[in-house]
């Protein structure tokens, strides 16, 4: 089965939805200066209200060791975002229990079979921005993912909604997917929308009302 993270929880009522739903992972953004960005003192209490069925995961974009660590105490996965390299990566593994992720935003189909020669547990395949290293909500290029050699699990990201997310699985066929705005109204969480997310990629939207 398709796992599911839904990204960029801020809000106890965000928790309560996730909590109500039960996707396999829950995003909290932990750099600046993105909007949706949280302090490790929110962190710490939106971590202590989560279902221990769901796995915490926290996104950083070219921190420092130190900056990050902190924060893994909460975590069950990090997620890096920026330009980390092996290195970085294996000084985290060293200092921190939880399993590393590495996100890329490839444009030829070589960069993502590069990647999976890291040594990050699993990779985040995003779709490419010139402005931004993510939550764009665009549409990647699933021509490429299709066409590389990835031998690594993998989330999808990139602009996946309730629309077109059995397309994406049946199209890529990732280990998982991950969303953000498309379950969001006004900038906020929607339960609804977290719901039938949930429950499409359980291919069980018609079991509840």
């Amino acid at each position: 089965m398709t796992k599911l993270k839904i990204c960029g929880l801020r809000r106890s009522e965000d928790i309560a939805y996730v909590n109500e739903f039960q996707p396999d992972y829950a995003g909290f953004i932990l750099s600046k200066p993105f909007w949706r960005h949280i302090s490790l003192d929110e962190l710490a209490k939106l971590t202590s209200e989560l279902s221990n069925r769901i796995i915490p995961v926290g996104v950083f974009v070219n921190e420092t060791l130190d900056t990050i660590i902190p924060f893994s105490k909460y975590l069950g996965v990090i997620q890096l975002h920026g330009d980390e390299d092996d290195d970085f990566i294996k000084s985290l593994k060293e200092h921190t229990d939880c399993e590393i992720w590495k996100a890329i935003r490839p444009q030829k189909s070589n960069e993502i079979s590069n990647a999976c020669q890291g040594c990050a547990d699993k990779l985040l395949i995003d779709s490419f921005s010139k402005n931004s290293v993510g939550g764009t909500g665009t549409v990647g290029n699933w021509e490429i993912i299709k066409n590389a050699h990835i031998s690594k699990p993998f989330f999808l990201a990139g602009g996946i909604s309730a629309d077109n997310i059995k397309e994406a699985i049946e199209t890529v066929q990732p280990y998982g997917i991950d969303v953000s705005s498309s379950v969001e109204t006004d900038k906020n969480k929607d339960r609804e929308k977290i719901r039938t997310i949930v429950l499409k990629t359980r291919n069980d939207i018609n079991t509840r009302s």
